[in-house]
């Protein structure tokens, strides 16, 4: 990676940006002491809340952190596909005893706002999902001395994030835990997401800029095997998720290790737009029939997801999670910086010896 980034942080980890309260201020900013790179998720934040956190963060760490944004989406959601959906989960809302949300609530999610807060106090770095900005907005960062990172899940996506000029792309493969970073929400493509080690083959075939390797990374063997093929580091979130300064619910952080959560599942059944999440009785049952419509589906549940955490209730909640969930250690966040960044060194050395990863 170009030492414009590499010069930020000591340790190829990135803590991804963990939208819904999880990647709150004091989990970035203790990746960020410890080495690594932190990141603030404003996906669902007000511009308002997003410069508080900032701020927040400024007051915890003076080493470098990223902030991540939602790129807007196009409204092709099928209003009466919605509609059967409601229906379908009014059983849910009764369970719960609380009201379904208003699926038209908060399209326009402040993106242009937050934009200007992060022009207005520009941070180190800035990472977008779900789609590419344009060229004139990356100019805007890149003057304003911001980093630039864009996901991608398909060679041809990093391609598009190169031509639109960022600095560097993150390559997002199917074992990733929560939203699947697609610029175009196809449903035709559900489940044929591509491995992480062959996806950053094809990515680096395809363009020159650096290459930042995400999808169920957990340990720092890992981080060397994606290194090894090709990416500059790596960016990992369920492994951060169980930490205690993560905002994550107790009882989400508990199920990446309950023996009731076996595996994970690409779904729509929570945000109408794919993500991986540990299978629970609300995916098996609901996953089947969410339609294609983020963030309709989104508002839709937020109230059950919500009073499912508020009771404690993991079998209806949104247990984003990648495969590597059962590995997952509960450490404090600085200390599995610094035992990731461990584990590399001792997997380097035994590949430069010949061992094996």
């Amino acid at each position: 990676m170009s030492s414009a980034l590499t010069d930020l942080f000591p340790y190829p980890i990135v803590q991804a940006p963990m939208a819904g309260g999880v990647s709150v201020p004091t989990l970035a900013a203790a990746v960020s002491e410890a080495g690594g790179l932190g990141f603030l998720a404003a996906g669902y934040k007000t511009a308002d809340g997003l410069y508080q956190e900032i701020k927040q963060l400024r007051s915890l760490t003076g080493r470098p952190f990223g902030a991540n944004l939602f790129m807007p989406q196009p409204e092709y959601a099928d209003p009466a596909a919605v509609d059967v959906y409601a229906h379908q989960l009014a059983g849910e809302a009764a369970w719960y005893e609380t009201e379904l949300g208003d699926p038209e609530s908060g399209r326009d999610d402040g993106y242009e706002a937050k934009l200007a807060v992060l022009l207005d106090n520009p941070v180190p770095v800035v990472s977008f999902h779900f789609g590419v900005p344009s060229p004139d907005v990356l100019n805007s960062l890149r003057r304003a001395g911001t980093f630039t990172l864009v996901t991608a899940t398909t060679a041809e996506e990093a391609l598009a994030v190169e031509r639109a000029g960022a600095d560097a792309v993150i390559a997002q493969g199917v074992e990733a835990g929560g939203h699947q970073g697609t610029h175009r929400d196809i449903p035709e493509a559900d489940g044929s997401g591509i491995g992480l080690l062959s996806l950053i083959a094809q990515v680096r075939e395809t363009v020159t800029i650096p290459i930042v390797a995400a999808g169920g990374i957990m340990r720092g063997s890992q981080i060397a095997a994606v290194l090894a093929a090709g990416a500059s580091a790596a960016q990992l979130g369920t492994a951060f998720l169980a930490t205690p300064e993560s905002g994550a619910s107790a009882v989400h952080k508990q199920a990446l290790t309950n023996p009731l959560f076996v595996r994970t599942e690409l779904t729509r059944a929570f945000s109408g737009r794919p993500a991986r999440g540990l299978v629970n009785r609300f995916l098996r049952e609901h996953g089947p029939y969410a339609p294609a419509a983020y963030p309709e589906i989104h508002h839709l549940t937020s109230p059950l997801r919500k009073a499912a955490a508020k009771a404690g209730d993991a079998q209806g909640m949104a247990l984003w999670a990648g495969q590597g969930h059962r590995m997952a250690r509960e450490l404090p966040a600085g200390q599995l910086v610094e035992v990731l960044a461990a584990e590399l060194g001792a997997a380097g050395t035994a590949l430069s010896r010949g061992g094996a990863l």
